[in-house]
């Protein structure tokens, strides 16, 4: 067997054996509509195995199709995530069944394959179906935070202890970095092409905003001074009567408590805030006298190594993230403190880039010069333009499969059900443009 062949298929095992702990839950739990904003559970788990039996068995293989007759049922751009569970979907032992078909073919036809086509040469149509279901998972790893009812999912408690570091913040000397990727076979096509990008120099905090930082910003009175706001991040802190981040409850001892996975715990003051949206983070940033960081000076923190002069995979470097790196994987149900994980830090001193949390940036959602869709449209050229806001880096509930330094999310600004969080940063006044360093 094939290294790359093996490869494909540890992929695939992986995020097959995270999707069944996901879904085994009883029939009503699967088939619930648990909130408007999500899919109920046995809708995600037919449609990743749609998917896949679209994409390898049918576009990568040449097979007949399996079940032709549900691809309407389980195409996402026609049905509203709110009315999926009014549709006449496949019933959990049926989804089951159905996705184990899929993944037998699929298995018995790797086995021809000659990875030699557009679709499949560095595997690539086999990287693309084992994101799309890590994507899903995380996917439906917020739909569990969202139920109500006692716990069903566990893991180990996310490290509690964080490594100091002398600097709140890390200055990025201004550079000519390459943004994003032509050259990395798993990369999609929104992450492509490689372009030079001139950085001017900035400074960006080293760790993700902590629970203790935005305490501070709430007792300030944070979400009760317009000026902090955006004009359309006031009106939606209005309208949806924002007072905290999501899932926190305030106790009548005046300390802050947040539901995790059907369990009450205390907000832990070293951890990064999580379920956060866009304006409530863009506020914070003003409070702070910051920004929010754009997704190319992100990216330049991330994977810019000045001593190398050149852009790596990831923040540590090209191999691949380690426990020691990365709160990736669902290994744990929240994010570690700040500090956990020294190992993974950039060459500038950055940390805690991968991982733990999703970093909303400032920047919209658009092509990279010279984009061309690939496989197809809807992946992301639908989604450019609009009020979407990219978010960099993964987060505690995003596999490493899905997760790298050129890797962009984006979602909605009013969004906060997904693991999002966020870091700040500032201009370097009147400070000229400096060499490469």
């Amino acid at each position: 067997m094939s290294a790359l062949r093996a490869q494909v298929m540890r992929d695939l095992a992986r995020a097959r054996v995270r999707t069944a702990a996901l879904t085994d839950l009883d029939d009503a739990e699967l088939t619930a509509q648990h909130s408007p904003l999500m899919s109920p559970l046995v809708w995600d788990l037919a449609h990743i195995a749609n998917q896949e039996e679209r994409w390898l068995l049918r576009e990568a293989a040449g097979l007949e199709a399996e079940r032709p007759d549900i691809d309407d049922l389980y195409d996402a751009f026609r049905h509203p995530r709110a009315t999926r569970n009014g549709l006449p979907l496949l019933d959990p032992a049926q989804a089951r069944r159905y996705a184990d078909d899929v993944r037998a073919r699929v298995t018995e036809s790797l086995e021809k394959c000659e990875f030699d086509t557009d679709l499949t040469r560095d595997g690539f149509v086999y990287s693309m179906i084992a994101q799309h279901e890590q994507q899903h998972d995380e996917t439906m790893l917020a739909t569990h935070q969202l139920r109500s009812g006692p716990p069903v999912l566990f893991a180990p408690e996310a490290p509690r202890t964080g490594h100091p570091v002398e600097a709140d913040e890390i200055t990025v000397p201004a550079c000519e970095v390459e943004i994003g990727t032509s050259i990395d076979p798993a990369a999609l096509d929104n992450e492509r092409p490689a372009h030079r990008v001139h950085v001017p120099a900035f400074r960006i905090d080293t760790f993700p905003v902590t629970n203790g930082r935005y305490l501070e910003f709430m007792a300030d009175g944070g979400y009760d001074r317009p000026e902090l706001w955006s004009e359309t991040g006031w009106e939606h802190r209005l309208r949806a009567g924002l007072e905290a981040p999501q899932f926190w409850t305030r106790q009548h001892d005046g300390t802050w408590w947040r539901r995790r996975f059907g369990v009450m715990v205390p907000v832990h003051p070293d951890e990064p805030v999580v379920h956060v949206c866009f304006h409530e983070a863009d506020a914070y940033a003003r409070w702070a006298g910051k920004r929010l960081p754009t997704e190319v000076e992100w990216e330049t923190a991330a994977r810019w190594n000045p001593v190398e002069q050149r852009s790596t995979r990831y923040p540590w470097g090209d191999v691949d993230p380690g426990p020691e790196h990365a709160n990736l994987g669902q290994r744990h149900l929240g994010p570690a403190v700040v500090g956990a994980y020294p190992a993974g830090a950039s060459p500038l001193g950055v940390q805690q880039l991968i991982g733990d949390v999703w970093e909303w940036t400032s920047s919209g959602f658009e092509p990279y010069p010279g984009f061309v869709a690939f496989p197809y449209r809807e992946y992301s050229e639908v989604f450019f333009g609009g009020d979407y806001r990219v978010l960099r880096g993964g987060s505690f509930g995003t596999d490493a499969v899905a997760c790298r330094g050129t890797f962009r999310n984006w979602d909605h600004p009013i969004r906060r059900q997904i693991f999002s969080g966020f870091r700040c940063a500032r201009d370097i006044p009147d400070t000229p443009d400096v060499a490469d360093v």
